[in-house]
């Protein structure tokens, strides 16, 4: 009886052990694609585009629209639209331009662009 014992036990730690070996606990994590590489700083484009929606955002608008593939961050501020646009040039530079009126407030684009120089570090 003893002998039969041993049998049916050691089948069965040589049936489990291929099963118990393939088990894996934890997930596999997902694929983590970074947007820039330690020790790479984000493009020229990429700068001033959030330099210019942060700008925007400094002076009190509010952001409506940000497309970054278009150049475009569109806002409100007293409820008259303000605009910035943002292209690159044929010569590797950036131009950045804020369109938008508000009577009540005639230097805020002034304030706007300033706010943009100083998160580009000018």
């Amino acid at each position: 009886m003893k002998h039969g014992f041993r049998v049916l036990a050691g089948v069965a730690v040589f049936a489990a052990v291929p099963v118990l070996t393939a088990c894996y606990p934890y997930p596999y994590p997902a694929e983590v694609v970074p947007t820039t590489y330690p020790g790479q700083q984000p493009s020229r484009y990429d700068r001033a585009f959030a330099a210019a929606a942060g700008a925007m955002r400094d002076q009190g608008v509010a952001i409506s629209m940000e497309d970054a593939v278009a150049g475009t961050v569109e806002g409100t501020r007293n409820n008259l639209p303000v605009r910035a646009s943002v292209r690159r040039q044929a010569d590797g530079t950036v131009r950045v331009q804020f369109d938008g009126t508000d009577p009540s407030d005639p230097r805020l684009l002034e304030r706007i662009s300033r706010s943009y120089d100083a998160r580009m570090g000018r």
